[in-house]
C-alpha cells in the first residue's frame, strides 16, 4: 500500500448531510452521495477528484460496475469506493481486490501508483476487519459511515469522562497529581 495512504483516509465518515432513512438501500446511499458530491468530497478530504459513478470495468468479456471512482492527487492513484449498507463481511474484500486488479491492469496510467480500495460499510467489527485484512495483498481499507452524530447526552458524558481522566494526570510530568 502507498505509505501515506493511512494518513489520508479516515476510519469513519459522517454522511449525516444525506438525511438517509433508517432502512436505506445501497442505491439510496449511492444516489445521495452523487447528489451531494461536493459535501462528500469535503468529508473525504483534500486532493480527491471525482472520476465516475458505476464506473464500467470489463474483464473476460463480462461487464462490472465499480460504485465510485476517485483520483487522489497527493497519492497519485485511483481510489475505488465500494458501498455496503450493512456490516462489513470478509467476502467484500474479494470483490474489491478484483476491482483493484482490473483498475491497475486496464485503467491506471504508467506513472500512477497502484489503486487503493475503500469499503464504506454501515458498521464494522474491528476483529473481523483485522482477520480479513491480515492476509490480503490488496491495498484496501475498511471504513464505516455514520448517518448521524451520536446522541448529544452521550457525547457530553464521553467528554466529561475524558476531562476527568486528563484532570487526574499532571500534564507537566504525566504522573497522577498529589
Amino acid at each position: 500500500m502507498h505509505p501515506d495512504a493511512l494518513s489520508v483516509f479516515k476510519d469513519s465518515y459522517l454522511v449525516e448531510f444525506l438525511d438517509l432513512p433508517q432502512g436505506h438501500l445501497e442505491a439510496d446511499l449511492h444516489q445521495g452521495l452523487l447528489q451531494q458530491l461536493k459535501t462528500f468530497l469535503i468529508e473525504l478530504g483534500r486532493d480527491f477528484c471525482f472520476v465516475g459513478s458505476e464506473y464500467p470495468l470489463q474483464v473476460g468479456g463480462r461487464d462490472f460496475a465499480l460504485d465510485l471512482l476517485f483520483f487522489h492527487r497527493g497519492l497519485n492513484c485511483l481510489v475505488a469506493i465500494e458501498l455496503k449498507v450493512g456490516r462489513f463481511e470478509p467476502e467484500y474484500l474479494g470483490k474489491l481486490g478484483f476491482y483493484l486488479e482490473a483498475l491497475d491492469r486496464d485503467v491506471k496510467k504508467p506513472h500512477e501508483q497502484p489503486a487503493i480500495g475503500v469499503l464504506l460499510c454501515a458498521s464494522q467489527d474491528e476483529e473481523v476487519v483485522e482477520y480479513a485484512l491480515s492476509r490480503s495483498l490488496s491495498p484496501a481499507l475498511i471504513a464505516a459511515y455514520q448517518t448521524q452524530l451520536p446522541d448529544k447526552a452521550l457525547l457530553q458524558a464521553k467528554l466529561h469522562e475524558l476531562y476527568a481522566q486528563n484532570a487526574a494526570t499532571d500534564p507537566a510530568e504525566g504522573n497522577p497529581s498529589s
